[in-house]
C-alpha cells in the first residue's frame, strides 16, 4: 500500500485544505487509487478509481500528486 498526504494553508485566503492519495488492493485482485480531500479538521470527500494492476494505480496516484503540487499543495511527512 502507498500513501501521500498534502496540505494547502493560506490564512490570507482562508484556505486550510488537505488532499490524501492511497493506493491499495481489493479482495478480487484489482487495485484502487483512493482520494480524499476537504478542509483540515472536517470530514473529507472520498473517491475511488479502480485499476487492473498496481502499476496503473501507482502511476495515476503520481499524476494526481504532481497536479496537487502545481496547485500549491505541499507534502506533509
Amino acid at each position: 500500500m502507498s500513501m501521500a498526504y498534502f496540505e494547502k494553508i493560506d490564512p490570507a485566503r482562508n484556505q486550510m485544505r488537505f488532499y490524501a492519495i492511497t493506493v491499495a488492493p481489493n479482495l478480487f485482485g484489482q487495485w484502487a487509487m483512493i482520494r480524499e480531500w476537504g478542509r483540515i479538521g472536517q470530514v473529507g470527500t472520498i473517491r475511488q478509481t479502480w485499476f487492473e494492476s498496481e502499476s496503473e494505480a501507482l502511476s495515476a496516484g503520481a499524476r494526481a500528486a504532481r497536479k496537487k503540487g502545481r496547485r500549491g499543495y505541499r507534502a506533509v511527512a
